[in-house]
């Protein structure tokens, strides 16, 4: 039988792991199986997930209805070519999404992940400009976004950070200024002024180059930090995109699914978009699968007799069978076990916990711009670096996996997003182990500062 060291070795010798240097990286943690919100080792270590394994977990690990509707789906009808033919699975996920979805969003183009349900997207509002004869070459998007890997996502990703390396290649985008906000902040109002007086320069000065659209995270950025807006902005910023001709693309695949409180954060925003993209829980975490939705008016505009005005986009494996089962049993999960109720009392519990450090006139000394938008809670660790690569990330880490704690902080960013199983016992002691890391760097800072005077 092979030990935890065999599994660790057999992978260094021939595995490449995503967002690692691999030279540098600590070993990774051999998984024989999950549970709820509990990985456990292959030594017999309980690991809990407090971030749903990368924001895909939704109803918790190995749930039982997910994993009979795969079974079942597997014994029936595991895969088939998507051009051409169609299928049950298919049919009732897309039906089952325009009804939540709502507001006209009823044409649903399925791919395999985040990143390529961006990518389409964004050939579907660069495409349907020129399909209408009026060709809007650029595109819009924020500073600080993160919408996946691919090279369009990474283009409209371009200011997060991640991409250096890539971007000399990549489409025409304008980045506007995001307005991030915390409990307490005082210049909320005057950032969101800034970012609209920011776009309207924007369109003032290519005005002869138009812009297809606009992407944007809705309520919060993920991987760019967990940063907030207000539904306020995205009210004001839809409507001068409309004005203006300009298509509005929400990419809702950390967000949609009950991560904000509603089962996607546009329901809570006053505000529909034009196209939206959806995955990560979309399977509630078992299987690759996404979601491209749009108005019906947008599908139109690809219809004519040459192939040329059709989207030509496609994956081997879109709408697999097997995907669309377990789909669409999370759909119906979340009416069956009332989700948004459990995903609210996380958010209760969130505030009730984050209340110290966003109390008091002055900010806290090392845990500031704390927020929460519904199961998502979130503070920036002071330190002398910030964003992704920040010291302090892997510090923080360290500290939580010698606890057994599946936190992995974004930089100076500490969050936690739990699946929705998760139990207040469970969400208590992540919490005890945030307030024990604080404290612990609050007393190294006032030990440094005594040193000093």
């Amino acid at each position: 039988m092979h030990t935890p060291r065999d599994l660790i070795d057999s992978d260094r010798r021939c595995l490449w792991h995503p967002y690692t240097q691999e030279k540098t990286a600590p070993d990774p943690i051999p998984i024989a199986s999950a549970r709820d919100a509990t990985l456990t080792t292959v030594d017999g270590r309980e690991i809990l997930d407090l971030i749903s394994s990368w924001w895909v977990t939704a109803h918790g690990h190995g749930h039982p209805v997910i994993a009979e509707a795969i079974a079942q789906q597997a014994r029936t009808l595991e895969q088939v070519i998507f051009a051409g033919f169609t299928h049950q699975p298919a049919v009732d996920l897309a039906q089952q999404l325009g009804a939540a979805l709502g507001h006209g969003l009823t044409r649903v183009f399925f791919s395999d992940d985040g990143s390529t349900a961006v990518e389409v997207a964004l050939k579907m509002a660069l495409h349907a400009h020129q399909n209408q004869g009026q060709p809007r070459p650029r595109l819009l998007a924020f500073e600080g976004g993160y919408h996946g890997d691919t090279w369009g996502a990474m283009s409209v990703g371009g200011s997060s950070g991640y991409f250096e390396p890539y971007l000399r290649n990549g489409l025409d985008v304008a980045f506007i200024p995001y307005p991030h906000t915390w409990m307490g902040d005082p210049f909320v109002e005057e950032k969101e002024a800034l970012s609209l007086l920011q776009l309207e320069e924007i369109l003032l000065h290519n005005a002869q180059t138009p812009f297809a659209a606009c992407v944007i995270e809705p309520l919060i950025q993920g991987a760019g930090g967990m940063r907030v807006c207000r539904p306020e902005f995205l009210q004001r910023l839809a409507k001068r995109l409309k004005e203006a001709g300009i298509l509005l693309i929400f990419d809702e695949v950390m967000t949609g699914f009950g991560r904000t409180g509603s089962l996607f954060a546009f329901q809570q925003c006053g505000v529909t978009p034009d196209i939206i993209c959806l995955s990560k829980g979309l399977t509630g975490g078992f299987l690759p699968l996404s979601a491209t939705v749009c108005q019906q008016s947008l599908y139109e505009a690809f219809l004519g007799d040459s192939f040329n005005q059709a989207l030509a986009h496609g994956h081997s494996f879109t709408a697999n069978p097997i995907g669309c089962a377990a789909a669409v049993a999370s759909l119906q999960l979340f009416e069956q076990e009332n989700t948004l109720s459990k995903v609210s009392d996380i958010s209760s519990l969130h505030q009730s916990r984050m209340r110290r450090y966003a109390t008091g006139k002055r900010p806290h000394p090392i845990a500031q711009r704390p927020r929460v938008v519904g199961s998502m809670a979130a503070l920036d660790i002071v330190a002398e670096d910030a964003g992704y690569q920040a010291e302090i990330g892997d510090r923080m880490k360290r500290f939580f996996r010698e606890k057994d704690l599946l936190i992995r902080p974004l930089g100076n960013t500490l969050y936690l997003l739990p699946p929705y199983c998760v139990t207040p016992e469970q969400l208590h002691r992540g919490w005890d182990a945030i307030d024990e890391l604080i404290e612990q760097l609050e007393a190294e800072r006032r030990a440094t500062n005594a040193s000093e005077a």
